[in-house]
């Protein structure tokens, strides 16, 4: 069976170690001239770090090394995922500088035609037939920037606008004016560095939201708190189980004070009464839109002045104010601003799909119908990775490509398609309530990410065992826990070969059953 991998991020990467381990010929293509993802060095913005600490966030069969800091840099990720492809020999695999330009199903039997072609090139075009596609695109691909009125004088005038992803120089801001628009991580990381060479640093934030220390107090990591079951378990899921029941029912008083009291320290420990920076709403709202590590120097920047917050304020035209560039916030300031670094967001979107495909991998809403945030409902030879956003997002993303290989391996019984169905949708009307809207089309799972592992790896019946979920209920997961999964997966599935010989999905179905 050939199988296409589109992205050589976290998830492409990893599925294609899980799956060529499984016995799958695998093409991984990826547009930039590096693996990584977000972290390759065509992405990476000054001030890029980790928001998880090095041992939490890696595979499963590769820690970080050990020289690295708590908090690893974009570049030194990149650096990881490069000695992933040198240990596990997926160099072969890999066609960097490659972009897909369409992905077309042609039927259930045939499979799929991948055109591709060499990155910011129209030609020369290569077509291929693949029994199988994987979207591991990734959900932080494709930034939005908003399309601000009086652009165009704006941008003659010298001004610029750009997201974070794209603004690689810090250099580019020296002595200049630079706006910041957002307030998540990116914008908050963006900002530090800037406001170190820029004549002027203004962050427009339409919304403030929490942050969370890295160290509680100055001494306890928070690593302990949210990186662990525990932690996870002080908001409240779709499917209470366990010590949840207590914790959401008569020991909810408790909780809540647990939760508040993490917001308390943050709000002293970050001044923010005084910068006039308190979140409207309580702690627990931290949840609701991801949770955002606090940037190093942020605050203290806040504080000498060097960074200026506009808080509750957007953008509502670029204009040309005396011959410089500036923009105008809908409160009537009129700022100075040669550059303007967005880090407002990104479309949750497959740009290789025509709108018929996409009509029938989402719903009314525009949200991906994803069992497992893997398997498309009713599109055949095709899956995805890393549409699952967690704490945990390359632990996530692999065990997902862990399922997807017991899938193609004929050693997973599904529920009916309409069982599928209705869970999906049952999800993804909870997961829109409790974010109000902003769980990227149903692909972001956060603050939920071992509830997603379980789930995926129960199906399986490779899930670790009771003792250390129970220290991962007081401890930080570490991934390594899960190195033996996919050697247990092939294991107890069937032969690739004998199972799918001809790729036909229709005796595939017939194995399951």
């Amino acid at each position: 069976m050939r199988i296409a991998v589109v992205g050589a991020g976290f998830a492409g990467v990893s599925a294609a170690k899980v799956l060529r381990q499984s016995g799958f010929d695998v093409t991984v293509f990826e547009r930039a001239p590096d693996v990584g993802g977000v972290w390759s060095r065509t992405r990476r913005y000054p001030g890029l770090h980790t928001q998880n600490d090095k041992g939490t966030y890696h595979l499963s069969d590769l820690p970080m090394p050990a020289d690295y800091p708590q908090w690893p840099s974009g570049e030194q990720v990149q650096r990881y995922l490069e000695s992933y492809v040198e240990k596990f020999g997926l160099a072969s695999a890999l066609r960097l500088s490659t972009e897909v330009a369409s992905a077309e199903l042609v039927n259930d039997e045939t499979g799929w035609l991948v055109t591709s072609r060499p990155a910011g090139a129209q030609d020369p075009l290569t077509v291929e037939r693949y029994d199988h596609l994987i979207v591991a695109n990734g959900i932080f691909c494709d930034p939005f920037v908003p399309s601000f009125d009086g652009q165009a004088s704006f941008t003659a005038a010298g001004g610029r606008v750009l997201a974070t992803g794209e603004f690689h120089d810090i250099e580019a801001a020296r002595g200049k004016n630079v706006l910041v628009v957002g307030y998540g991580k990116s914008s908050c990381d963006v900002a530090v560095p800037v406001s170190e060479v820029a004549a002027q640093t203004h962050v427009v934030a339409r919304e403030l939201l929490w942050k969370m220390p890295r160290k509680l107090g100055g001494a306890l990591n928070y690593k302990y708190l949210l990186l662990t079951r525990m932690g996870e378990a002080l908001f409240r899921y779709l499917h209470l189980r366990g010590f949840e029941r207590f914790l959401h029912g008569p020991g909810n008083g408790l909780r809540q004070r647990m939760v508040d009291s993490v917001g308390s320290v943050a709000t002293r420990q970050f001044n923010l009464r005084e910068l006039g920076l308190v979140p409207k709403g309580s702690f627990e709202d931290i949840a609701r839109s991801t949770v955002s590590l606090a940037t190093e120097g942020f605050f203290e920047r806040v504080t000498d002045g060097r960074i200026a917050v506009h808080r509750e304020q957007v953008i509502t035209e670029l204009l040309v104010d005396d011959g410089r560039p500036a923009a105008r916030l809908a409160d009537g300031t009129v700022l100075p601003a040669d550059l303007v670094i967005c880090g407002t967001g990104f479309r949750q979107h497959v740009p290789f799909f025509d709108d018929a495909l996409h009509a029938r991998l989402q719903d009314d809403a525009g949200n991906f119908m994803l069992y497992r945030q893997i398997l498309p409902i009713g599109v055949p030879r095709l899956t995805f990775a890393g549409y699952n956003s967690s704490f945990f997002s390359p632990l996530s993303a692999e065990m997902a490509a862990v399922w997807t290989a017991a899938y193609l391996r004929g050693g997973l019984t599904l529920p009916t398609e309409v069982r599928m169905r209705d869970e999906v949708r049952a999800r993804l009307f909870w997961m829109a309530k409790r974010t109000n809207g902003r769980h990227a089309r149903g692909t972001n799972i956060i603050p939920f990410s071992m509830h997603n592992v379980d789930e995926v790896l129960d199906e399986l019946g490779l899930n670790v065992g009771p003792l250390t979920r129970a220290r991962q209920w007081l401890f930080p997961v570490d991934p390594g826990s899960y190195r033996r999964v996919t050697a247990q997966m092939i294991r107890r599935t069937a032969d690739p070969v004998s199972a799918i010989s001809d790729g036909d999905p229709m005796k595939m179905d017939k194995i399951r059953r």
